[in-house]
């Protein structure tokens, strides 16, 4: 963590789970730590664990990642409060499972809206001031359903697709400036968010997400950091993530015949 003492970091949908565990992991690390999120109230309780944690520089502006203007107007504050930035990590996600025929239009271009518009407007408004001190990381948020397609979540699925590939081409555009890209692929981590989601699930997507586990928000964060100071492109938090990526791009058949196998099962059972 010794790499995080000093950097100036700005952190999307940081008022709480994944979020809320980097802010506090760097501040205590002796980085200055920028929080943004929509909601106030939650902002201002992150900022004063900030402000107890850490005694670099705190920072917190409530924030729809959705607005381009709102967007670019928040990257002026913030590189003012830092006093520079050395580090954006694109993390603000909403996620909406159901069944493609009962998904509306409006849950469909919101997860776009937020999990990919908002991260392409973040690194927009913040790409200008890396790019003049040519130096700089960036960190998008996508989800281990950012390269593997699970049923139920055809609206997130595809909008963190969307974050992976934006993110690859940054990379190789980038390589010339100094500046860094990592994309990261969480899976389901114990957050307000997954329990809120857990709520709306087909009984299908119950099923195969209980064999993947739950991580900490801490540990998905510590891998994130971990991942980051080390300049990885590709960062994938937990053995068992790593395992179904890997067998993702290896052994794409294999994935298909367990989860096509898994949801035959359960069709048998409740059918």
């Amino acid at each position: 963590m010794r790499w995080y003492e000093g950097k100036r970091v700005f952190i999307t949908g940081g008022s709480s789970g994944i979020g809320r565990s980097l802010a506090l992991a760097i501040a205590a690390a002796g980085g200055h730590v920028s929080i943004a999120a929509r909601g106030q109230g939650r902002l201002d309780e992150v900022l004063a664990e900030l402000e107890k944690t850490g005694s670099g520089r705190s920072h917190a502006i409530a924030l729809d990642v959705s607005d381009r203007a709102a967007v670019e107007a928040a990257a002026v504050e913030v590189i003012e409060a830092l006093g520079g930035i050395d580090l954006v990590i694109a993390n603000a996600g909403v996620t909406h499972p159901g069944y493609f025929a009962e998904i509306g239009e409006d849950v469909f271009q919101s997860m776009m809206n937020v999990n990919y518009f908002g991260v392409v407007n973040v690194v927009r408004a913040f790409l200008p001031a890396m790019r003049t001190q040519k130096a700089g990381n960036i960190c998008n948020v996508s989800s281990t359903l950012g390269f593997l397609g699970v049923f139920g979540y055809t609206a997130y699925a595809a909008s963190k697709f969307a974050v992976t590939g934006f993110s690859e081409c940054l990379r190789q555009e980038l390589l010339g400036d100094g500046i860094k890209v990592s994309v990261v692929y969480p899976p389901d981590t114990d957050t307000p968010q997954y329990h809120m989601e857990n709520e709306i699930k087909p009984a299908e997507t119950k099923m195969l997400s209980e064999t993947a586990g739950l991580l900490s928000a801490d540990v998905v964060a510590a891998e994130i950091l971990r991942g980051i100071s080390r300049g990885k492109l590709h960062i994938t938090p937990g053995l068992m993530n790593k395992l179904i990526r890997f067998a993702t791009f290896h052994l794409p058949w294999v994935v298909r015949m367990v989860v096509d196998g898994d949801l035959a099962k359960f069709a048998r059972k409740n059918g």
